[in-house]
């Protein structure tokens, strides 16, 4: 990766690699030991299929019962230009909530043990220590700390950790894994404020963040829900298996 400093902003020279099965393993390895063919073997415990067999009869079954396969099937576009996603376009917001769980904890006294504070520009913020997470968002801040026209964006954060479901739906947010950020609300955006049904074509795209923001969380292995078709762009969530540049 090359950085460079255009007009005050940070920028990332980098392009998105297609997802590999094997990316797991270099993201997490205190938790994952190798890939074996189409199976994860764990440090500690039973190994996972990145195929549960499961038969998806919509998109939103896609979300609702998500595999490692699922996880891995849309490419994030880390440190690209900030664009309109496609239709259904969601890289990043399938979470096999095992998966996940096994790693920041599958309750929230589980998930509470791994949280430790962090400072957002003099707001503390509460961030799982696991995998290297609450390390990254500092990193984030003192990238960001050096561009002081991007503070209005970032503060005050709308919060960290919260064990909930996603509003609407089954699905466990990554906020219950202690792993997602919600920054400033206003000057965000999210794609149900403007009454759509999920999957509903013609979901209109709004964004107000700078792209150094972005990148600044992409380079540290943030994914931003500002490049889901089903928009929320105050959303930022550690993902290293997928961001990164």
């Amino acid at each position: 990766m090359r950085r460079g400093l255009i007009l005050g902003a940070l920028v990332c020279t980098c392009a998105s690699a297609q997802v590999s099965p094997a990316r797991l393993v270099t993201a997490y390895p205190a938790f994952l030991a190798r890939l074996d063919g189409h199976t994860l073997l764990w440090r500690n415990g039973p190994a996972t299929p990145l195929d549960a067999g499961h038969v998806f009869t919509s998109p939103a079954d896609r979300l609702d019962h998500p595999d490692l396969r699922e996880l891995l099937r849309q490419p994030y576009p880390a440190c690209m230009p900030l664009n309109a996603p496609a239709y259904a376009n969601d890289p990043g917001r399938a979470r096999p909530a095992a998966f996940f769980g096994r790693m920041y904890g599958s309750s929230p006294a589980t998930v509470r043990a791994n949280l430790e504070p962090v400072n957002w520009f003099g707001q503390t913020l509460m961030f799982s220590r696991v995998n290297g997470a609450a390390n990254a968002l500092r990193a984030v801040e003192h990238d960001l700390a050096a561009q002081p026209a991007l503070r209005k964006y970032l503060t005050p954060s709308a919060g960290t950790y919260l064990w909930r479901v996603v509003a609407g739906s089954t699905r466990q947010s990554a906020h219950s894994w202690g792993i997602a950020i919600d920054i400033n609300t206003r000057y965000s955006a999210y794609w149900e404020w403007s009454g759509y049904r999920e999957f509903q074509r013609g979901i209109p795209y709004s964004n107000r963040l700078p792209q150094a923001v972005v990148w600044a969380f992409e380079r540290h292995g943030f994914v931003w829900g500002g490049r889901w078709y089903h928009s929320d762009t105050m959303h930022f969530e550690y993902r290293p298996e997928l961001s990164g540049c």
